[in-house]
């Protein structure tokens, strides 16, 4: 039986990449795939195979998701290059959903605000 490997190939390391990223924005942002897949008319399903890079999202679906999550579409591709390869366990997702499951919004935002001071940097809010 021959293969047809076209359909069978891994998906490419940007691809993961970007699922990566959508699902930090997700994550960070406190929405669902559910959420997300709804905005878009999508079943969370879709959502869940551009986010483990199954599916490539395409350029009009990418600049989508950066409205609905309030950040730019070069967003998808930061860290793209660095040499440090990344691991299934990224720990800055172990902070994003640390800091969701605070239920009190003053206290997430002191600890946001903590955040920045200590890394130089400011983070686009949601309005």
């Amino acid at each position: 039986m021959k293969l047809n490997l076209r359909y069978h190939t891994m998906s490419h390391p940007v691809d993961i990449h970007v699922g990566r990223r959508l699902k930090q924005a997700r994550t960070l942002r406190k929405q669902s795939q559910t959420d997300v897949a709804r905005e878009l008319k999508l079943s969370f399903q879709q959502i869940q195979k551009y986010e483990i890079g199954s599916n490539r999202i395409a350029a009009s679906r990418l600049h989508e998701l950066a409205r609905i999550l309030d950040v730019t579409p070069g967003y998808f591709f930061e860290g793209l290059n660095d040499d440090a390869p990344e691991t299934k366990n990224d720990p800055a997702l172990d902070i994003v959903n640390a800091i969701g499951s605070i239920k009190d919004d003053a206290i997430r935002a002191r600890i946001l605000t903590f955040i920045e001071d200590v890394a130089g940097v400011t983070v686009s809010r949601r309005s």
